[in-house]
């Protein structure tokens, strides 16, 4: 009977733990991406930024950069002198490692001042869990073979438990 047990932890655990994803993945602007014209204030204000998640900043690299800065140069948007502390690629991945307030700037002159720019805070810990009323909506984002390898592992244990 406990393997019988197992095999249903198992399944459940098999099925569902591909579905729920601690960390997340925020693309900066969303479609818009990291250019001029988009207001990142409202971009972050209702998203909450936990240790392990990324920021990946997508823009045109012959137009566009990112910075990593303090506060004090965020607010007067000054850009580092040192170049090691920028990101030139256009498709820049930062793993937010630790938790606190986190500034990023565009370096070209003039974008910080028209509103390119970052400010988010990162809490500590892993982001919560869905709720588990939250059942129909993993269902939903379940890719095919976690459909159907859920149910091949309850079709098996039932068989088992006959």
């Amino acid at each position: 009977m406990a393997v019988h047990r197992s095999l249903v932890i198992f399944a459940i655990v098999a099925f569902m733990a591909p579905t729920i994803s601690l960390a997340m993945d925020y693309v900066v602007g969303d479609d818009n991406g990291w250019k001029l014209a988009v207001n990142y204030t409202d971009w972050a204000k209702d998203k909450q930024f936990y240790v392990g998640d990324t920021l990946l900043f997508k823009y045109n690299n012959a137009s566009h950069n990112v910075y990593k800065v303090t506060g004090d140069d965020f607010n007067s948007c000054n850009v580092p002198s040192n170049n090691s502390l920028g990101l030139f690629t256009g498709n820049d991945k930062i793993n937010l490692a630790a938790a606190g307030k986190k500034w990023y700037i565009c370096g070209v002159t003039g974008h910080c001042n028209q509103g390119m720019k970052l400010k988010i805070t990162v809490q500590d810990g892993t982001a919560p869990a869905p709720p588990p009323n939250a059942a129909s909506t993993l269902l939903a984002k379940a890719t095919s073979f976690q459909i159907v390898l859920g149910m091949t592992l309850s079709i098996a244990v039932a068989l088992i438990m006959v």
